[in-house]
């Protein structure tokens, strides 16, 4: 993997590496909230990466996405690339309900919170298992 930008390596914890890109989960236990991080360095933007990287990096955002929704139980689903504070390429996906602390706007729009260690340990278990 290349390195991490240390926005990233503070805000969130490993869960595991794909094909193409590692997946970290945000630390906001106010939603289900990964990101997915292309192992390419000094890539911004989607279109920096070739054709064959592009595909790729589609094909594990609709796999990520799936397993989000499973795992979650929820129909919708928050598929975001932002990039205005960390210029390194990444993605989020994040699982929202009607219930959650923010519905219907952004999750930008609520302070965070971060996981409770034992929270921590548990939700990063049950995303390894299904990643």
């Amino acid at each position: 993997m290349n390195k991490v930008n240390k926005d990233f390596i503070n805000s969130s914890h490993f869960i595991t590496e794909l094909k193409l890109c590692s997946i970290r989960l945000i630390d906001n236990c106010k939603f289900p909230w990964i990101i997915l991080i292309p192992n390419r360095k000094k890539v911004t933007d989607i279109t920096e990466l070739n054709l064959k990287d592009q595909i790729l990096f589609m094909k594990e955002i609709v796999f990520c996405s799936n397993k989000m929704k499973k795992l979650f139980k929820t129909s919708k689903l928050n598929v975001e690339k932002i990039g205005n504070i960390v210029p390194q390429l990444h993605l989020h996906i994040i699982a929202r309900t009607k219930n959650d602390s923010s519905w219907p706007l952004s999750v930008w729009v609520v302070k965070s919170k971060s996981y409770k260690k034992n929270e921590r340990l548990k939700i990063l278990k049950r995303l390894k298992k299904v990643f």
